[in-house]
């Protein structure tokens, strides 16, 4: 018996990695809420010029002006909320498929990239309604902020749950689900699929599962760093589809539509005084992540979608910005991808060793 024969050897009952998915993921999210925050800031600011703009000013002007509690972890308790059952429904529904496509003889490398799908699809029914609370709070900041105007001011978690589905209806709070989906599904499915071949090498390189830390927190980096590099165009068209504001449409009279001996100063004087007294069209929304925190920010004057599709979309950035417009922000991207797999796989693997302790099993039905 190796130890990379398709995780034959080993395994812990799926609760214990439900619980301990449940703890690390949990807080590798607390631990990157101020940089979450900060991008979403900076990602939904409505202002022109931005108030927001590099990362190191932004974060010290939201910590000086705002604080902690109600600046920079603004949004945590919702985030807390959707994180935890998020990561449980996700490692439980991994480990579970994953371990039924090796026992039917899938490819390992297809059974990790299939399991990661479908781990975060089941999560993504939990986390997509606590990401629009959290990063509606986010980008709020505390009730009455002073020192931002973000469109929102809402009491708290239950008083914004209360009034989106009031005013704006439940399907509100599932806002970005399908952009959330393209991005977030290849993301997971290749971070577990690159972590558990980093694993694989790791312990034959050891030869022993216990890897040590230095290796555990390198193999959730660098699988998570990875992920984020290759799935970076899908974030940029993500981020430009959520966070563009569309053009108010303006009515417009054909030329045909106006008599053939009425002026043509008079016909444009007509529609000038129409559109005056035309009611004020509605605010325009400006739909913000409801992911974890975009690193992308478009260039000055880029082109907008205006089609609600990822692959035209990558098509449209590529024939005006060419290559380089696929991976703007790919560096940001990679570290918080990094940091933020680093920690949460390497507080998985702690606390599935001390849940062993803790809570003893027999392995014989596990062992080949």
């Amino acid at each position: 018996m190796t130890f990379d024969d398709g995780e034959l050897e080993g395994r812990p009952p799926i609760i214990h990695s439900m619980i301990a998915g449940g703890l690390g993921g949990t807080t590798g999210d607390m631990l990157m809420h101020s940089l979450d925050t900060v991008k979403t800031r900076q990602q939904g600011d409505p202002h022109l010029p931005p108030k927001y703009t590099s990362l190191g000013s932004s974060y010290y002007t939201i910590w000086r002006q705002e604080g902690v509690a109600r600046g920079l972890y603004g949004g945590w308790l919702p985030a807390m909320m959707g994180s935890f059952p998020g990561t449980v429904l996700f490692f439980g529904t991994y480990e579970w498929s994953k371990r039924h496509m090796l026992e039917y003889g899938i490819q390992p490398h297809l059974a990790y990239l299939t399991a990661g799908f479908l781990g975060d699809f089941a999560a993504s029914v939990v986390y997509v309604p606590s990401e629009v609370l959290k990063t509606r709070l986010q980008l709020q900041g505390r009730f009455n902020n002073p020192h931002f105007k973000s469109g929102y001011n809402y009491r708290g978690t239950f008083d914004a749950m209360k009034t989106i589905v009031r005013t704006e209806g439940f399907p509100e709070l599932f806002s970005g689900y399908k952009a959330t989906l393209y991005r977030d599904l290849p993301f997971s499915a290749l971070q577990f699929m690159f972590y558990e071949q980093f694993q694989s090498w790791a312990r034959q390189y050891k030869k022993s599962r216990e890897i040590g830390v230095q290796l555990e927190l390198l193999t959730g980096a660098a699988g998570g760093g990875l992920a984020g590099v290759i799935t970076c165009p899908l974030d940029v068209v993500k981020t430009r589809l959520q966070t563009q504001i569309d053009p108010v449409p303006v009515p417009i009279v054909k030329p045909k539509d106006r008599l053939a001996t009425e002026p043509l100063s008079v016909h444009q004087d007509t529609v000038s005084k129409s559109s005056q007294s035309a009611s004020p069209p509605k605010q325009q929304k400006r739909p913000i992540s409801t992911s974890s925190p975009s690193t992308h920010t478009p260039r000055p004057g880029a082109m907008p979608l205006d089609e609600d599709s990822i692959f035209r979309g990558l098509k449209l950035i590529y024939k005006t910005e060419g290559i380089g417009g696929w991976f703007r922000g790919v560096g940001p991207r990679f570290v918080w991808t990094s940091v933020q797999s680093g920690c949460m796989l390497f507080l998985y693997q702690t606390i599935l060793r001390q849940l062993e302790v803790w809570l003893p099993v027999e392995r014989s039905d596990f062992s080949a």
